[in-house]
């Protein structure tokens, strides 16, 4: 035992023990020296590493205490960083009997810029484009099998197989994402994910300081975040708190019994959110909400434990200052322990200020979305600090029933504006991502009944209502899918690997009315990226009539009105009838086509349509070719 304990020792001193073949190290792999909480616990895991004695003769890092667990294969040492230390290495020395050695832990010096170059915050001026690494572009099929994975399926023609896209191939599509608009790039998970099967979504982690190699591993991750910063966008990384993949290191070998949450027999969630919230709930239903596992294969994680809690805080912070990563997107946010989130999100946020944290919240109900955020709701137990939310409240009882059930008091449009008009139960309504359809979803285009026409509609409201604007990859170029099963819905996107019969990446490969809605979201996307009054202007919102929801996005530089006809058929419109918006205004110019046109007269608005309108002063002037009532010639 010792000398397996020595040689493991010596690896981590040499730096060998990062291969991924084996799971033995020291988590976090390295720190900082500067950061703004000094208390760092290492994870020391090696044969027998709970039977030695730690020391560390450094007078500017100190070992405070040193943790062992139930499983001595397992130590924790809790350690100080005084503001004195600086980068370089600082030597661990190990005892036990006559046997001594040592190893060094790597403090690095902290990036520039945080919060200007890193760390930025995601915000309602960007627009979020998502995608999944294995189902977006091939840029090196070398990685496509790593031969010490367990899964070793390569096959495009499966849903549920790997495919072989990998971080090299975003890099390489990232002039044609900033063409089409887009400002920050949200990835599915790419940590690995050393599982048997279904490995291409990424969200069963099974260390969490690997980026999984059939990616392009650690270095291609930080190449995208480079790439990304130089050309003036931002990084945003998939948390994963809730659960990891059963093959996850510590999960085979448990540091001690409650590092997950077990249960006699297997036992998943009710997936219900409502317990946590309501006063009557049941506590054997909200226990089973929070701990219930998520699938047989995704282990819930215990946040009531000290150190899986430091684990999981310590990874987040690690891996904004490594990677560079300017938001986060936190998965199954609701089924997470969330005094254990308002820590996570606070710590985070003492390091970076300017980051920003969304969380996933799959419920119905504002006010139960709003209940996991920074909200207004008195009388809570709880008190959520996380800034904002995917908004799903927005989707499903918003743009959805707006283009897809007929006009009515509580229907159709009407939904919409109803569930906008809640916003008052959020502190900040803006720090909520927006979004027509994700991985877990039918696309977009299948939602509406493969309506382009619905589609453009709804690609309309989500670059102009209020919020953060995320499109799921693949939109732009009219993919679809149901998702029953999800695999259908995560297709390769056409053109991404050597030999595609189309590049939709190009406009000769975009065919039919492809092209059109690239060029649609384009254009508006890289207009919003000017316009104060969409990213930043406060909205207001009509009563919709007759099928037309028209609002207004304005601050002191400008105002946009937005009018969108659900119906199928032609609807007349009154610009005076919005007296509050309009007045003082004289002229409107589509933001699109170009067109021009006046205030003082009816406008005949299409079926299925929505027009963006920057509002002018003075004479209006007629866009060269177009006639005044243009408006209409999209």
């Amino acid at each position: 035992m010792k000398r397996i304990l020595g040689l493991s020792l010596l690896l981590w001193s040499t730096g060998l023990m990062a291969q991924p073949l084996k799971p033995t190290g020291v988590y976090p792999t390295h720190w900082w020296a500067g950061m703004k909480n000094p208390k760092l616990q290492l994870m020391l895991y090696a044969p027998g590493a709970g039977n030695y004695s730690y020391s560390i003769a450094n007078p500017s890092v100190q070992l405070v205490k040193v943790n062992k667990v139930e499983n001595s294969n397992y130590v924790f040492l809790d350690l100080v960083v005084k503001p004195t230390a600086k980068p370089g290495n600082v030597k661990v020395s190990w005892s036990k009997g006559g046997e001594k050695g040592s190893f060094d832990y790597e403090l690095k010096a902290r990036r520039k810029g945080n919060g200007t170059s890193y760390a930025q915050g995601v915000r309602s001026e960007d627009f979020i484009y998502f995608l999944m690494p294995d189902r977006f572009s091939n840029g090196d099929p070398a990685n496509d099998k790593i031969a010490h994975y367990k899964d070793q399926t390569l096959n495009r023609d499966s849903m549920y197989h790997r495919h072989g896209g990998d971080l090299q191939g975003v890099i390489n599509k990232l002039d044609y994402l900033k063409d089409l608009g887009a400002t920050a790039l949200w990835l599915t998970p790419v940590l690995e994910n050393d599982m048997p099967n279904r490995t291409e979504h990424g969200y069963a982690i099974t260390n969490h300081y690997n980026v999984d190699e059939r990616y392009g591993g650690h270095l291609a991750y930080k190449r995208l975040s480079d790439a990304l910063h130089a050309k003036g966008m931002k990084l945003i990384q998939d948390a994963v708190y809730n659960h990891s993949g059963l093959f996850h290191f510590s999960v085979q070998d448990l540091p001690m019994k409650d590092w997950l949450h077990q249960w006699p027999k297997y036992t998943q969630t009710t997936y219900k959110d409502y317990p946590l919230m309501d006063p009557y709930a049941a506590a054997s239903d909200k226990k089973q909400m929070l701990d219930g596992w998520f699938t047989p294969q995704m282990p819930d994680l215990n946040h009531n434990n000290p150190y899986m809690a430091n684990y999981l805080i310590q990874h987040a912070i690690w891996c904004t200052e490594e990677f560079g990563v300017d938001g986060w997107r936190i998965d199954t946010y609701i089924y997470n322990d969330l005094e254990f989130m308002n820590r996570c999100n606070a710590a985070l946020l003492a390091e970076f200020p300017k980051l920003t944290l969304f969380g996933e919240t799959w419920v119905h109900g504002t006010a139960n979305q709003a209940f996991f955020v920074r909200n207004n709701i008195k009388g809570l137990k709880f008190n959520s600090n996380l800034q904002g939310a995917t908004d799903f409240q927005t989707l499903f009882y918003g743009i959805q029933p707006a283009l897809n059930q007929a006009f009515g008091w509580t229907e159709g449009v009407n939904k919409l504006y109803m569930t906008l008009a809640n916003d008052f139960l959020y502190q900040d309504a803006t720090n909520n991502v927006v979004f027509l359809d994700n991985h877990d979803m039918t696309r977009a285009l299948s939602t509406f009944g493969e309506d382009v026409d619905k589609l453009k509609a709804s690609l309309g409201w989500l670059l102009t209502t209020r919020g953060i604007p995320q499109l799921y990859y693949g939109t732009e170029v009219l993919m679809k899918g149901v998702s029953n099963p999800d695999g259908l819905v995560r297709g390769d996107f056409p053109g991404g690997w050597k030999g595609d019969a189309q590049d939709k990446f190009t406009a000769a490969g975009r065919v039919g009315r492809e092209e059109e809605v690239f060029q649609w979201i384009r254009t508006l996307a890289n207009y919003r990226k000017n316009s104060t009054a969409l990213t930043k202007g406060a909205l207001t919102q009509y009563v919709p009539k007759d099928w037309v929801y028209t609002y207004f996005r304005h601050d002191s530089k400008s105002t946009v009105m937005v009018i969108m006809n659900t119906s199928a058929e032609e609807r007349t419109v009154d610009p005076q009838a919005f007296p509050e918006r309009t007045a003082g205004f004289s002229s409107a110019r589509n933001v699109v086509t170009g067109a021009v046109s006046q205030l003082g007269r009816s406008w005949k608005v299409p079926g299925k349509t929505i027009w963006v309108l920057e509002l002018g002063k003075g004479t209006p002037q007629t866009a060269a070719g177009t006639p005044e009532n243009g408006l209409q010639k999209q």
